[in-house]
């Protein structure tokens, strides 16, 4: 029996977890093409938080949620959670009744259009239409993957979702990454970044990590070549050099900006000679500062190719779904919460420390008997 009302996590406005409300609400019902899923683990990311904080700027001094198709779509109540998992339990008109029981993951995207090679105007679920942070959500049936890995938890299968993983893939296929090239993950313990390193190896590139130095043992498990220690960057540098045999690193796949971009190009146009393609810089974040200082003469004169990367495609989704059901990709899971208690895992995010690694992911507390309580985040 599907109830008529539900629990969420519902988004009041802009600003803090305090315009995060528990609540009831009703439970939506199928459209057309469309599948009613009742959710068991949305894996949390950081847009979730930039979203909430309205910190996707285009323009200097602006405070607002990103609006690539020319207006905003973050209208309040919105539940967020992008990367669902969960059980089809209805379906709308034109949807097969033998998709119900069928667990699976969700591409995340609200796509402008059926195109399955571009993407011009990203927008997500949990962003522009409600997403997982509540007990059932109706979704498009033709991106709500089946995954029937029974090796994989749902909370496991959560943490593998688009939101990361579509990006590392598009930062690599934008930036045409080739089996052989020795490429720089930074920000490598965040979800995003342990992504890259997995899909590196997976089309042959050599990803060096950078991270603090308390997560190099993970790191190197996952598949990093070698992890740079991020706090002494005035030896970045050699310390390539060292790592890499004099070799400049092919490319970087930015999840940290700031100061720290220089830096990067660095390591790629130290020898020139050396190098067989264009330095290449993949860029999908800025967690150590939104503005960089670079001088345009060595962009240009070094040919450095720059790639803003935002999402990815319905064809990169269908490709790391299937390497999902091969098994060639891994979980990261750092660990799980109750949807109750939100507040209390938007704050063990901020604040993480240095024993994290991968993806949090929130639980509906009907839910978290089977399919939270064995990852549970234990109170501090």
């Amino acid at each position: 029996m599907i109830p008529s009302s539900m629990k969420a996590m519902v988004l009041k406005g802009h600003g803090g977890i305090d315009q995060l409300m528990y609540q009831d609400v009703p439970v939506p019902q199928p459209r057309e093409g469309e599948v009613l899923v009742q959710v068991t683990a949305t894996a949390k990311n950081n847009t979730d938080r930039k979203a909430r904080e309205g910190l996707y700027p285009t323009k200097k001094g602006e405070m607002t949620s990103f609006q690539m198709g020319g207006k905003p779509t973050l209208t309040f109540p919105r539940i967020q959670g992008a990367d669902i998992v969960g059980r089809i339990v209805a379906v709308g008109a034109g949807v097969s009744e033998q998709r119900i029981g069928e667990r699976g993951l969700l591409d995340f995207n609200i796509y402008a259009d059926n195109r399955t090679d571009i993407n011009l105007t990203p927008d997500y679920y949990g962003h522009g239409a409600d997403g997982g942070y509540a007990e059932y959500v109706a979704l498009p049936s033709d991106q709500f993957h089946h995954i029937p890995n029974p090796d994989l938890a749902d909370a496991e299968l959560a943490s593998m979702g688009m939101c990361s993983y579509q990006t590392a893939y598009h930062m690599l296929t934008s930036a045409n990454i080739q089996a052989g090239e020795r490429v720089l993950v930074t920000g490598a313990s965040g979800g995003v970044g342990t992504a890259l390193i997995q899909l590196c190896r997976i089309i042959g590139a050599i990803p060096y990590a950078l991270s603090q130095k308390d997560k190099a043992d993970p790191l190197l498990k996952l598949g990093a070549e070698a992890v740079l220690e991020r706090t002494d960057m005035d030896s970045f540098v050699d310390r390539v050099k060292a790592e890499t045999g004099g070799k400049p690193l092919d490319a970087v796949m930015d999840l940290v900006g700031g100061d720290m971009t220089d830096r990067f190009i660095d390591a790629m146009i130290f020898d020139m000679n050396a190098r067989s393609t264009y330095p290449r810089l993949s860029i999908a974040g800025a967690s150590g500062g939104n503005i960089s200082e670079i001088l345009w003469t060595r962009i240009y004169l070094y040919q450095v190719q720059i790639f803003g990367v935002s999402h990815g495609t319905r064809e990169e989704a269908e490709q790391l779904m299937k390497w999902i059901r091969s098994g060639d990709l891994k979980p990261v899971l750092h660990g799980a919460f109750r949807l109750s208690e939100l507040h209390r895992a938007e704050e063990y995010f901020m604040n993480r420390g240095s024993n994290y690694l991968g993806k949090i992911v929130i639980v509906p507390d009907a839910q978290w008997q089977e399919h939270g309580q064995p990852f549970a985040v234990e109170a501090d």
